[in-house]
């Protein structure tokens, strides 16, 4: 199933994404589910099903996506997990043992279509296509060879950063990683029944250019790596969000470096999950 959050006229729902438009699954699930984020983490996401086949109540045209969840709980993200990308920072360093992690805050992300914020205390803007699984079974210590069973969705992730306020500080990037809708999510869920085998092919592109375009086999730390390894320290529920790293690429790693400015657009594309396109604009004073 293709999940979206959406917004149309002043009404906001959740539904399913098909050849023929958008099934409002929102307005049958009524009370018991009012948003996709609930469906989440009540473990309902089965309950979805029986609506594939209904009649869409809307041409996709019709909606405007907002983010598909729209409060995601715990959001983990990897970093440095491409060979070239431990690479780009010349420190001579050999592949990392473990995975370098970081948090992001919801408020963080913009949806697909809505436009990357450049904030005024700084004009580093750089960009990060990755791959984003969604949590839709909880589990502690999850052994690698089920991780994956955990993984309800798949979904595209612009995990935008603020290079200088990464620098801030000596031993994280906080600062840098949650200037708000300096990233984006989107532009919808997919099912991971439905997601291509074998390994997923990223693309990023800034004004038609591609500029990153790897595979998934590349990564230092597999997905099921990732989703066993976060769970050795803190249990995953359902909602809960990993991204999984970018691969080489990012205009920060140019010379000289290419950072995003207004009129830019952003395109992250995994064929089998979608396409996010943003813009990108100044913060209004």
């Amino acid at each position: 199933m293709k999940l979206a959050t959406f917004s149309i006229g002043d009404k906001r729902s959740y539904g399913i994404i098909t050849e023929e438009g958008v099934v409002d699954a929102g307005n049958r699930m009524g009370d018991r589910y009012p948003s996709l984020d609930a469906v989440f983490a009540a473990g309902a996401l089965e309950s979805l099903r029986t609506l594939e086949t209904e009649k869409p109540d809307y041409a996709f045209s019709e909606v405007r996506l907002l983010k598909p969840l729209h409060k995601p709980g715990k959001l983990f993200c990897i970093g440095v997990n491409y060979p070239e990308r431990n690479a780009e920072y010349k420190d001579g360093s050999d592949a990392p043992k473990w995975p370098s992690l970081f948090v992001r805050f919801p408020d963080s992300f913009v949806a697909h279509g809505e436009p990357l914020v450049r904030p005024p205390e700084s004009v580093q803007l750089d960009y990060e296509g990755e791959i984003a699984l969604v949590i839709g079974k909880a589990g502690r210590r999850i052994k690698e060879a089920d991780a994956m069973s955990h993984v309800a969705a798949y979904t595209l992730c612009n995990e935008g950063s603020i290079r200088d306020w990464i620098r801030h500080g000596k031993f994280n990037v906080t600062q840098g990683k949650n200037f708000e809708k300096s990233g984006a999510l989107g532009p919808w869920l997919v099912t991971s029944d439905e997601v291509p085998a074998g390994p997923l092919r990223i693309i990023t592109r800034v004004n038609g250019q591609v500029r990153q375009d790897d595979t998934t086999d590349h990564m230092i730390f597999s997905m099921a790596y990732i989703v066993s390894y976060v769970s050795r320290f803190c249990t995953l529920q359902p909602g809960d969000v990993l991204v999984t790293g970018t691969p080489t690429g990012a205009g920060a790693r140019m010379d000289p470096p290419r950072y995003l400015v207004p009129g830019d657009t952003v395109e992250i594309e995994v064929p089998g999950i979608g396409l996010l396109r943003n813009g990108v604009v100044d913060e209004e004073e």
